[in-house]
C-alpha cells in the first residue's frame, strides 16, 4: 500500500466520515469507541441516508420496507424498538437511525447540509477533503477518508432504440402510486424495487406490465409464519449446493414455478443472484393484475416494441434498471476500478492499495448481511487504524494482504457476471474474513 507522508503521527487531524446513512453512522460510532478523532459529511439535513425519503438522493418510496427482517439487519449493539414491524417501512428506519446517533452523541460531529465535492490526496499524508455548504465551499485535510455514500443513488438509466411519447422515468425519481392512476404502465425490469412498484401499481393503474429478460427466484417474506431470512441459521452453513437444492425444494413450496406467469426459466440457481423478496407480485400475475412481457426491442411513440415481435401501447414507462456505484469526487485510480460496469478493486471491497488511508464502506451486497456486517467493515477498518499507532508489525502484515491476491469472497456460489453482482459477497464469508482480520489486528 502507498502512503505519502507519517499522517499516522499527526493527532490533530480527524478521519473523515462521508455520509450519515447505516455505514457512515458504523464508521462514526467504531471511529469514537477507538478514541480517533473524526468529522462527518451529509449532504442532508440529518443522518439516515437514503432512508430519509426528504434527503436530496433518497431513492426510497412511499411504500418502501425492508427486504430483510428486523432482527437480521439491525446493529447488533442497538436492537430496534419492541414494537417495530417484522418488515419495517422507511419511516421506521429514519426513527431507528437518529435514535442511534443520538443514543451515541454522533449526530453533533456530522457537518449537516454539506456535499464533498473532492477527496484528494494531501503531499504531506492523509487527504483534502473539499466540502460545498450553503456557507460556501471549504477545503479541510484529515488523517484519513472513510466514504460511506451508499450504493444506491446513482441511476443506471440504460438507452433504447427510438423514442417514448409518454412519462418516462426511473426509480430513483419514484416516489408514490398515484402518478399511475388511470395510465397503462410498463415496468422495466423485475428486481426488488421493480416488483414492489407493480404491486404499487396495480391498485391505480389501468393495466400494468412487467418487461424482463431473465428469470428469477422469488422468496415469500414469512415461511411457516416467521420471517424467511430467520429460518435455517446456522453457525456452520450448509454447503452451496445442498442449501440450494434444499431451499429451492421449500420455496417452491411457497411460491410455485414462476415460469407458469410468463417469466423466464431463471438462468441461474438460487442465491446466485439475488432474490426477489416478494411474493405479492406472483399474487397479483395470478390474479390478472400484472402481465409478464419479453425484453424491450425498441421504443416507437407511444407504443413499446418487444424482441418476440409485440407492441403494445403505455402511458407511462418505468426503468427499474437498477444503480452504478458512484464516488465522484475520488480519482477513479484511487479505487482501482476493475472495468466499465464493474467495481472498485478493493481488498474486502474496503481497502485501497493505492492508498492507505482511504477506505470505503458499505460496498457489498449480500443476501442477510444485513447492517451488522457493515458496521464489522468499520469495526476492522478502525481496529486497523488503531494498529497502526500500537501494532506496526501486524499493520504491515495486514498491508502485504491488501497488496496481494484477493480472498474467495463467494462461499462457493457461482455469482452472476452481471454489473450489480460485481461485489457481491457470501455473507458468512465475508464477515468471517472481516472478523479474522479483526481478531488479528488487535492488541
Amino acid at each position: 500500500m502507498n502512503s505519502t507522508g507519517p499522517v499516522d503521527n499527526d493527532r490533530d487531524l480527524t478521519y473523515a466520515v462521508i455520509g450519515a446513512g447505516p455505514s457512515g453512522l458504523a464508521a462514526a460510532r467504531n471511529l469514537q469507541q477507538a478514541g480517533l478523532p473524526w468529522a462527518g459529511y451529509e449532504l442532508a439535513a440529518g443522518v439516515g441516508g437514503l432512508w430519509d425519503a426528504s434527503a436530496p438522493r433518497s431513492t426510497v418510496y412511499d411504500s418502501a420496507h425492508l427486504i430483510s427482517s428486523r432482527t437480521t439487519t439491525q446493529f447488533s449493539e442497538f436492537p430496534m424498538r419492541e414494537g417495530v414491524a417484522d418488515y419495517p417501512s422507511h419511516r421506521e428506519l429514519l426513527d431507528y437511525f437518529r435514535d442511534f446517533a443520538t443514543a451515541f452523541d454522533l449526530t453533533p460531529g456530522f457537518e449537516f447540509g454539506s456535499e464533498v465535492t473532492a477527496v484528494v490526496p494531501h503531499p504531506e499524508g492523509g487527504f483534502t477533503v473539499t466540502a460545498r455548504s450553503a456557507a460556501g465551499s471549504h477545503d479541510t485535510r484529515h488523517a484519513g477518508v472513510l466514504v460511506a455514500n451508499g450504493t444506491l443513488s446513482e441511476p443506471n438509466v440504460p438507452t433504447f432504440a427510438g423514442s417514448f411519447d409518454g412519462e418516462l422515468f426511473h426509480t430513483s425519481a419514484y416516489k408514490s402510486a398515484t402518478v399511475f392512476a388511470g395510465k397503462r404502465v410498463l415496468i422495466v425490469g423485475a428486481g426488488n424495487s421493480g416488483c414492489d412498484i407493480a404491486v404499487d401499481a396495480v391498485h391505480h393503474a389501468a393495466s400494468v406490465d412487467l418487461s424482463v429478460r431473465r428469470g428469477y427466484h422469488f422468496v415469500p417474506k414469512y415461511v411457516f409464519g416467521k420471517p424467511a431470512d430467520t429460518l435455517n441459521q446456522r453457525k456452520r452453513p450448509l454447503p452451496p449446493r445442498i442449501k440450494q437444492a434444499v431451499d429451492s425444494r421449500v420455496l417452491r413450496m411457497f411460491t410455485g414455478d414462476p415460469t407458469r406467469f410468463g417469466f423466464p426459466k431463471p438462468d441461474h440457481r438460487i442465491y446466485e443472484s439475488h432474490p426477489i423478496v416478494n411474493s405479492l407480485v406472483l399474487h397479483h400475475l395470478g390474479h390478472g393484475d400484472l402481465a409478464v412481457r419479453p425484453d424491450v426491442r425498441r421504443f416507437a411513440g407511444g407504443n413499446v416494441d418487444f424482441v418476440d415481435g409485440s407492441s403494445r401501447s403505455y402511458d407511462v414507462v418505468v426503468l427499474a434498471t437498477g444503480y452504478h456505484l458512484h464516488y465522484p469526487f475520488l480519482d477513479p485510480a484511487l479505487l482501482r476500478w476493475r472495468g466499465r460496469g464493474s467495481a472498485p478493486d478493493l481488498y474486502l471491497n474496503i481497502f485501497s492499495a493505492a492508498h492507505r488511508d482511504l477506505f470505503v464502506l458499505g460496498m457489498i451486497e449480500a443476501s442477510g448481511i444485513g447492517w451488522q456486517g457493515r458496521y464489522e467493515q468499520a469495526e476492522l477498518v478502525a481496529a486497523y487504524l488503531r494498529a497502526r499507532r500500537e501494532d506496526p508489525a501486524a499493520v504491515a502484515a495486514f498491508d502485504a494482504r491488501v497488496s496481494g491476491p484477493r480472498p474467495d469472497l463467494s462461499g462457493g456460489y457461482r455469482y452472476l457476471g452481471l454489473e450489480r453482482m460485481s461485489y457481491y459477497v457470501n455473507k458468512d464469508a465475508y464477515r468471517s474474513a472481516v472478523r479474522a482480520e479483526i481478531e488479528e489486528l488487535q492488541p
